[in-house]
């Protein structure tokens, strides 16, 4: 089974909701797959997050299977929603010069790929 990291860059909601879908699928059949918000899809963490959502069920179901990795600190700061992705209660990924590092999910085994 591989380790896949999907980084998600796109701020669409519509597109945001196929990460989801894909690493649902991926967690299901046995993979190790990871959820990473990036760009413009930090905005989404604090949307997502709120039960009056359409897509709050899908996205509770990834959070509860483990597979959302956290937000981009830098992008949450500069997006001007790090105050709400803090309440959120998800991890700030900030290796890389305040952003998540490709790099350090390549070192352990992941493939990226990017939304």
């Amino acid at each position: 089974m591989e380790k896949i990291a999907l980084f998600a860059f796109n701020g669409e909601m519509t597109c945001f909701v196929h990460v989801l879908l894909n690493a649902l699928d991926l967690h299901q059949k046995g993979h190790e797959a990871l959820i990473v918000f990036e760009g413009a899809s930090v905005k989404l963490a604090p949307e997502l997050n709120r039960e009056s959502n359409p897509f709050h069920a899908l996205y509770a179901r990834a959070l509860q299977a483990g597979i959302v990795a956290g937000v981009c600190r830098a992008c949450s700061a500069k997006l001007g929603v790090l105050a709400e992705v803090e309440s959120t209660g998800l991890p700030l990924l900030d290796d890389m010069q305040g952003h998540p590092s490709m790099s350090r999910y390549i070192e352990e085994g992941f493939r990226i790929i990017t939304f």
